[in-house]
C-alpha cells in the first residue's frame, strides 16, 4: 500500500513541476496596451471598509491618472464611524480639484456587503463608464487611460489581473506571495488553455446600459463571487469580458495567519463553488507536498530528484512573476512554506461550511449565494 501511495505522490509530484514550468513560461509575458481613441466621462466607485495600510497612498494612484476626459471618483462606507473616511477626508483635502464624493450609507441590500455598497454610491455617479475596483488595489498611471481603451474594443467589460504585496509584516508577505506566485500563474496559464474566464473585482469597466441589461447591481447582491456572477451575466449576453494589458497591486494586509487563513479559505470556497474541477486540477498541481510525501514514503534517488525539481520549479515561477511585476513580493526562502501552507488550506475547504468576511460568519449555498449563519 505504501509502495502504491509513494508511486501516487511521486506521479502528482511530476504533474505538478510539468504545470508550474507551463505557468512560468507564460507568466513573464509582457501584455499589450490598447489606448482610448475617445475620453468618455468615468466614474470610479471604491467601496471600503476599515483603515487598510497604506490606503491613502492606494486611493491616491487613482487620482493621480493621466487620463484627459473627466473623472469623476466615488468613495463608499456604510457606517459614518468607519476609520477609511479619514484616509478618504485627507485625499481630497491633498486634491482639492478632484472630482470627488463620499456617500455613507448603510442600507443593505443582500448579504454581500460590498454590493450594497456599491449600489448606495450608484446614485451619485454621473458617468457612463462606470470603473468598479476594490479598495486594496494599486495602478499606476496610465490605468484608466488603457482601461478605456480596452473597454472600446471588448465592448462589454474589462477586468483586471494583479499581483501581490504585503503591507503588514510576514503574514501579508505570504499573502502576497500566494497571489503573485499561485493565483496569478495559474489564470495566466487557464486563460492560455481556455480554461479561465476571469472577471475580478480589482477592476470592473463596465458601461451603465450594460449592467443595467444583466439585471443590475442588485442581482449579484446575494452572491459571494459578485464579480465572477456580472461577467457571466455579461457572457450571456453575446459581449466580451476582457482582461486588460494592465497588471494591478494587491495590497494585502493579514497581520495573523487567522487573517490570511480566513481570507484564502473565503477565495477557496468561491473557487470550489465556480469551478470545482479547477479548484482541485489548481491543488494538485503544487508539486512540494507530493515531493515531500514522496520522499516519506520511499526515500530513493527520484525521490530526491523529484523534491529538488518541485522546489526549482517553483522558484522559476517566482523569479518570472517577480520580474513581469518589478516588485518581489516576498522572501523566496518563505517559498516552501508559502506552498505547503496552500495545501493545508486547499485541503481545509473541503471541510469549510461557512465564510467569513469581515467578522461575519456566511453560508455558502452551492450556486454561491450567502446567507448569514
Amino acid at each position: 500500500m505504501a509502495e502504491v501511495a509513494g508511486w501516487l505522490a511521486l506521479a502528482l509530484g511530476a504533474a505538478g513541476v510539468v504545470y508550474q514550468l507551463a505557468t512560468a513560461a507564460l507568466v513573464g509575458r509582457r501584455l499589450g496596451v490598447a489606448m482610448a481613441p475617445g475620453r468618455p466621462g468615468v466614474t470610479i466607485l471604491k467601496p471600503l471598509h476599515g483603515a487598510e495600510p497604506r490606503l491613502l497612498a492606494n486611493l491616491s494612484t487613482f487620482v493621480a491618472q493621466d487620463y484627459a476626459g473627466p473623472v469623476q471618483i466615488i468613495f463608499g462606507v456604510q457606517n459614518a464611524g468607519d476609520p477609511a473616511i479619514k484616509a478618504v477626508e485627507a485625499l481630497r483635502a491633498a486634491n482639492p480639484d478632484a472630482d470627488s464624493t463620499l456617500v455613507v450609507d448603510g442600507t443593505s441590500h443582500g448579504s454581500n456587503a460590498k454590493v450594497s455598497n456599491l449600489i448606495n454610491m450608484l446614485g451619485a455617479a454621473r458617468h457612463d463608464v462606470l470603473v468598479l475596483s476594490d479598495s486594496d488595489m494599486v495602478v499606476e498611471r496610465g490605468y484608466l487611460a488603457q482601461l478605456i481603451g480596452e473597454l472600446g474594443t471588448a465592448g462589454g467589460v474589462v477586468t483586471c489581473l494583479y499581483r501581490g504585496r504585503g503591507d503588514a509584516g510576514a503574514w501579508s508577505q505570504l499573502a502576497a506571495m500566494g497571489i503573485s506566485y499561485g493565483f496569478l500563474p495559474s489564470v495566466v496559464l487557464g486563460r492560455a488553455l481556455g480554461l479561465a474566464e476571469p472577471c475580478m473585482g480589482s477592476t470592473i469597466a463596465i458601461r451603465r446600459d450594460t449592467l443595467a441589461a444583466i439585471g443590475g447591481l442588485e442581482s449579484v447582491a446575494d452572491v459571494l463571487a459578485d464579480d465572477y456572477a456580472i461577467g457571466a451575466g455579461v457572457r450571456a449576453l453575446g459581449l466580451r469580458v476582457e482582461v486588460s494589458g494592465a497588471v494591478l497591486t494587491h495590497a494585502c494586509s493579514e497581520a495573523s495567519f487567522a487573517e490570511l487563513a480566513r481570507h484564502e479559505l473565503r477565495w477557496n470556497a468561491t473557487i470550489l463553488r465556480l469551478d470545482p474541477g479547477g479548484f482541485i486540477g489548481f491543488g494538485l498541481m503544487n508539486p512540494l507536498p507530493f515531493a515531500i510525501a514522496a520522499l516519506v514514503l520511499g526515500a530513493d534517488l527520484l525521490s530526491i530528484v523529484l523534491l529538488v525539481s518541485a522546489l526549482a520549479s517553483r522558484l522559476l515561477v517566482a523569479i518570472r512573476a517577480d520580474g513581469h511585476g518589478g516588485e518581489r513580493a516576498g522572501p523566496l526562502w518563505l517559498l516552501p512554506i508559502r506552498d505547503l501552507l496552500s495545501f493545508v488550506l486547499f485541503v481545509a475547504t473541503f471541510f469549510s461550511r461557512s465564510v467569513d468576511w469581515r467578522g461575519t460568519r456566511l453560508d455558502v449555498a452551492r450556486d454561491g449565494r450567502l446567507r448569514r449563519s
